[in-house]
């Protein structure tokens, strides 16, 4: 048991080491799923989607390789299932990006943003957490547990383009993504490499420590394999939706010893503050509040869609948008899908309401 306690110490680690890396690079380089969507959509620049898409490949290609080592089975991720659960991927990300666009990042870049003096991102990580705990475990997991989860296509040989039988399906899209976006030479800056291979390594990474670093094929207590420090109980890498709710929790409730530290809340540590360490080192840490009340009033809207979106649609812009799109799962590709869907509605309304106040 002793040696089980000093392995799963080394996992949360590990997760808390990847975080404060993860909360460093975004600081330093601005990388950011909405940023990236909105600097497309209103000036037609694709610098940050092609850090975001070279990010995407490269985890793509790292789990191809880890799978095909032996280091993890892909059948024990948490993206791993037999069902297309396409209305609530659907829904849910469509949710969530729109929430993201008015509470001013996802879930990571709000961690950033508090570790940078924030205070705007303080409500949003909390009432984010809560929405998402209540979509986990309380009254609108009732309503979605009733409504949208109740629609599905079972496919028994796995959710998960890998179907199509194409050999190394995952090391070509993952090619192609990667070379979609370093062709372009005006790509290759230190800040968009940092940003794409940083990120993309990190995710990497997590998936090694959770799937091959933290397994147990055989706990001493249960005799049954395990995977250390997740809340799922499967092999998990980075997300930051219902990680936000389990760390309100863990900190709530902190003297119930049933309430441990897991990877999630190791990683939501570890991006605030490596965000915070970076601001300061750069002297770009600056405190910011709300401007009114309107402003308060749409930051709260969009933290309830986000943490109930993300749960929704099983993961955020970094749960579905690149840990669980590097697995090839269909889920995460639709619930991408619905993100960025999500996303342009909201910046597009955002345009339209800017350009009437201009009018008037």
């Amino acid at each position: 048991m002793t040696e089980l306690a000093a392995l799963t110490k080394e996992v949360l680690g590990a997760f808390f080491l990847g975080g404060l890396l993860l909360g460093s690079i975004t600081q330093r380089t601005h990388f950011c799923t909405m940023g990236a969507i909105s600097d497309v959509v209103h000036m037609g620049d694709w610098t940050r989607a092609r850090q975001w898409i070279c990010a995407i490949g490269l985890a793509m290609i790292g789990f191809a390789a880890l799978v095909d080592l032996n280091l993890i089975n892909p059948t024990k991720t948490l993206y791993a299932s037999a069902r297309l659960m396409w209305l609530s991927t659907l829904v849910g990300g469509v949710m969530f990006g729109y929430g993201m666009v008015i509470a001013s990042g996802c879930g990571n870049k709000t961690l950033v943003r508090i570790g940078g003096g924030n205070l705007k991102s303080v409500v949003v990580f909390v009432v984010m957490g809560i929405s998402a705990f209540a979509t986990l475990k309380g009254i609108t997991a009732v309503l979605r547990a009733r409504t949208v989860d109740t629609v599905f296509w079972d496919m028994p040989a796995g959710a998960n383009l890998s179907v199509l039988g194409i050999p190394g399906l995952g090391y070509i899209l993952g090619a192609v993504l990667l070379l979609s976006a370093i062709r372009h030479k005006d790509f290759w800056t230190f800040e968009n490499l940092l940003a794409s291979l940083g990120v993309g390594g990190l995710v990497v990474a997590m998936w090694w420590i959770s799937g091959h670093l933290g397994f147990v094929s055989e706990h001493p207590e249960t005799l049954d394999a395990v995977y250390l420090a997740t809340n799922s109980g499967r092999i998990e890498a980075l997300n930051f939706v219902a990680p936000a709710a389990y760390t309100l929790d863990w900190l709530m409730f902190y003297s119930d010893a049933s309430k441990v530290l897991s990877a999630g809340i190791a990683s939501v540590a570890g991006v605030l503050m490596g965000s915070a360490f970076s601001a300061v080192q750069t002297k770009t840490f600056r405190w910011e509040g709300f401007a009114d009340s309107r402003d308060l009033g749409q930051h709260l809207l969009g933290s309830v869609l986000m943490g109930v979106g993300g749960v929704t649609a099983m993961g955020c812009t970094f749960g579905q948008g690149l840990s669980g799109i590097s697995t090839l799962s269909l889920n995460s590709a639709v619930a991408l899908a619905a993100i960025v869907l999500g996303a342009v509605v909201s910046l597009r309304q955002q345009a339209a309401r800017l350009e009437r106040t201009a009018c008037a």
